[in-house]
């Protein structure tokens, strides 16, 4: 579900061959954020995959990266601001140009005086001198008050508010009534670093502790060198909670494994893990991981989790399917999804998610567990896939699970929601495979 993937690996270096000329560059700072944004808006490209392949000034690193999650997650909102102030839609690039002002201008209390000219000028740098008029004109006249004052009522309003597709959010509504909002207003607690060792080097830094041995959020964290040392990975709470919940075994089986984190933190407390990933690139990431942070007892393979495989057959102790999902527990850290997602992607995740749950419970010998988890907050793809799965496998049953992270104890797993567990929202269920 994209729950690995925080701040600190939020990419570093330039693209080989790729250079840049001249001081505008170094000093608008417009044109960054619009590079990346670009690659997301028009060719579809996934947030953190676009900051990797964009060369970025590093000395505005922090700065670049802030407006580009911030304008996406205000995505919704500034469209519906650009609906209102402008006569006609304008093309993509001139969107994307007031988006990132708008974002500078509502969040980041930039002078309007210096938004404007910076925008302007990047106008012209584009070669688009003949919007520059427009663009001039729509942020000199752009008030947050009037737009406000003109969003729809009730949950369109609220959705556009919080820049949620409508779909999601009514969804959301009909799920959790008054703590909708909370839910989706929720934000990241920061970045979540779990530590091998000399964590009392970085512990100076501001931070709040997790709830997990060693585990602690930043509210900056840069990569360094004890990040290719192994003395520290870059993992969310989600992530350790869920394994907080796994039993110690013998030989475990991680179903989706990629990009790794939930392995290599599994392997302290059980004797094998061995780690399944559909692609082959992203086997690869884990082969990274585990190797990065010294894992011994990971072994990775290049396998369709949904697909059952008659080698495994009754082999492990236990096994976490960590499903394919809608994402939308983790949109503080992954507010593209929330541009992407779609309402007809619904069904073929919870068909997935259940193929994958259902091939993988014969993995699991007698008297072993079974555990599924997602990144969702909708019960469609938690409680109910559970439910569906042991209606048609009564040789599994319902296990107790506990978090020392508050959660919400549903009928079969419990639910973590972002307004209450650092910004992050997820679902796991235990389930025994009966002896008999």
């Amino acid at each position: 579900g994209g729950r690995e993937t925080h701040e600190g690996e939020r990419l570093f270096k330039r693209p080989q061959g790729e250079k840049r000329t001249g001081v505008f560059m170094l000093s608008n700072p417009v044109y960054d954020p619009y590079q990346i944004l670009t690659k997301i808006y028009s060719e579809g490209a996934h947030l953190k995959q676009a900051i990797a392949d964009t060369y970025i000034e590093e000395i505005n690193r922090a700065r670049t990266v802030k407006i580009v999650y911030g304008v996406l997650e205000n995505d919704l909102y500034f469209d519906f601001c650009i609906r209102r102030y402008a006569p006609k839609a304008p093309k993509l690039a001139v969107r994307t140009l007031l988006k990132i002002s708008l974002y500078m201008l509502l969040f980041m209390d930039k002078p309007r005086y210096m938004v404007t000219d910076s925008a302007v000028e990047l106008c012209k740098k584009l070669g688009k001198s003949g919007v520059s008029g427009f663009v001039n004109a729509f942020l000199r006249r752009f008030s947050r008050e009037e737009a406000d004052s003109s969003l729809p009522k009730g949950d369109e309003g609220a959705a556009i508010r919080l820049s949620w597709p409508l779909w999601a959010y009514e969804k959301l509504q009909k799920e959790y009534g008054a703590r909708a909002e909370s839910i989706a207003a929720a934000k990241s607690a920061g970045v979540s670093v779990r530590f091998e060792k000399n964590e009392e080097k970085y512990l100076s830094k501001k931070h709040i502790d997790a709830p997990f041995p060693h585990m602690y959020l930043f509210e900056h964290f840069s990569r360094d060198e004890g990040y290719d040392a192994g003395d520290y990975t870059f993992q969310s709470v989600g992530s350790a909670a869920i394994c907080d919940v796994i039993e110690p075994c013998g030989e475990l089986l991680d179903a989706c494994a990629a990009p790794g984190g939930k392995s290599v933190l599994l392997s302290k407390k059980c004797g094998r893990v061995t780690a399944f990933e559909l692609h082959a690139h992203r086997a690869e990431l884990i082969r990274l991981y585990r190797e990065r942070m010294g894992a011994k007892n990971v072994f990775e393979r290049q396998h369709d989790s949904s697909v059952f495989c008659p080698e495994y057959e009754e082999k492990f102790d236990g096994v976490l399917c960590d499903v394919p999902c809608s994402g939308f527990g983790t949109v503080s850290e992954n507010p593209d999804i929330k541009l992407f997602r779609k309402e007809t992607d619904m069904v073929s995740l919870k068909e997935t998610q259940g193929k994958i749950l259902s091939a993988c419970s014969r993995y699991v010998k007698a008297g072993g567990t079974l555990y599924y988890s997602t990144c969702s907050v909708f019960g469609e793809e938690n409680d109910e896939i559970v439910r569906e799965f042991l209606n048609a496998n009564p040789n599994f049953e319902r296990a107790e699970a506990d978090s020392p992270l508050p959660h919400e104890r549903k009928e079969f797993g419990l639910q973590f929601l972002p307004d209450q567990a650092f910004g992050a929202g997820f679902y796991v269920a235990k389930l025994r495979r009966k002896n008999a």
